[in-house]
C-alpha cells in the first residue's frame, strides 16, 4: 500500500507535519512514537512499587530510552480501577523529584499523569512537558489554564464515570469534542494537543475491543493520537491472562495503532513495541 492511499484511507494528519513537545520535533504522519510508562506508585496495577524510589526510577528511565522510548510518562497515583485516591501533596512528593533527576540526567521529553491541577503545576515548574490528564480537563477545572501558562502540549484522554452510552462512538467523539474545547478556551494551541481514546476509562470490556478498532475514527478531529492499551484489563480478558502475561496482546494493539495511524502509544515494554512499530512501518512502506 503506498503512503498516499494509506493516508487517505485513515484520514491521518498530513505525513510530515510536526509537533514540538520540549526541545523534540515529532512528525505526526511519519511514524509511531513511544511513550514509556514510570510509575512512581506502590500500587499501579502493573508495576506497583517497582519504581517508587528515585534511583529504581532513574534505571528505568534510563533502560526505556535505550530501548527506544520518545517520551517518559511519570505518575504519582495509580488510576486502575478501585485505586486509592492519594492527595495533592502526596502526589507531588512522588513525582517531583523523579522529574528533576530525569531531565538533569537525560535529555527527553517529560510527561506528567496527573489529573490534578496543582500537581500538574508543580511538574511542569521542574521541567515537565506534557500534561497527560485521564479526564480530558473535566475533573480539574484549572488544569487547562496551567497548562496554557505553561505553554506546555496535552494529552486529553476520554472517560466518564458511567458506561451509558447509546452511540458509542459518535458519543466518544462528542465527549473528545468537549475536552478538545475546554483546552481551546484557556488559550491553548490546537498544535499542542493529542487526544486518546481511553481504553479501560468508561468502558465495559465490548467498549473497549471497539474503541481499539475503531480509533482511526478519532482522526475526525485533527489531532494527534495516543493508544494507551499496555498490559490493560481488555487484553486480559481476551487472552484470560494475568497482568505480567500480556505483552504479546499489546503488541497486537500497536500494530493495530500503527496501521491505525496512532501517532504515539503509550507502553510499559519499551523494546518489544519499538520492535514491533519498527518492523508493521516498514511493512507500510513508512520507513
Amino acid at each position: 500500500m503506498k503512503n498516499f492511499d494509506f493516508f487517505m484511507r485513515f484520514g491521518i494528519k498530513e505525513k510530515g507535519q510536526s509537533m514540538k513537545i520540549g526541545n523534540k520535533e515529532f512528525n505526526i504522519g511519519d511514524k509511531t512514537y513511544i511513550m514509556g510508562i514510570l510509575n512512581v506508585t506502590p500500587d499501579s496495577f502493573s508495576d506497583g512499587g517497582n519504581f517508587n524510589n528515585l534511583e529504581s526510577a532513574l534505571r528505568q528511565t534510563e533502560k526505556m530510552i535505550n530501548e527506544g522510548a520518545d517520551i517518559i510518562d511519570v505518575g504519582g497515583e495509580s488510576t486502575r480501577p478501585g485505586h486509592t485516591v492519594i492527595t495533592e501533596d502526596e502526589e507531588i512528593l512522588r513525582v517531583i523529584p523523579v522529574i528533576e533527576n530525569i531531565k538533569k540526567n537525560f535529555d527527553i521529553p517529560i510527561s506528567i499523569d496527573t489529573y490534578k491541577s496543582k500537581v500538574a503545576e508543580a511538574a511542569l515548574n521542574v521541567g515537565a512537558d506534557i500534561v497527560n490528564d485521564i479526564w480530558g480537563f473535566k475533573r480539574d477545572k484549572k488544569i487547562a489554564d496551567v497548562t496554557k501558562r505553561f505553554d506546555a502540549v496535552c494529552c486529553l484522554t476520554h472517560n466518564r464515570d458511567n458506561t451509558k452510552y447509546i452511540n458509542f462512538m459518535d458519543e466518544v467523539l462528542d465527549d473528545l469534542r468537549e475536552s478538545v474545547d475546554i483546552a481551546v478556551q484557556a488559550g491553548i494551541s490546537k498544535d499542542k494537543i493529542i487526544i486518546d481514546p481511553g481504553v479501560g476509562f468508561g468502558k465495559t470490556y465490548e467498549n473497549n475491543i471497539e474503541i481499539i478498532n475503531n480509533v482511526d475514527r478519532l482522526n475526525e478531529l485533527g489531532f494527534p493520537i495516543l493508544l494507551a492499551s499496555s498490559r490493560k484489563s481488555v487484553i486480559g480478558i481476551t487472552l484470560d491472562l494475568p497482568v505480567n502475561e500480556r505483552l504479546e496482546g499489546t503488541l497486537a494493539t500497536t500494530v493495530f495503532g500503527v496501521i491505525k495511524g496512532c501517532g504515539f502509544v503509550r507502553v510499559h515494554d519499551v523494546k518489544e513495541n519499538k520492535r514491533i512499530i519498527m518492523m508493521t512501518e516498514k511493512l507500510l512502506g513508512r520507513i
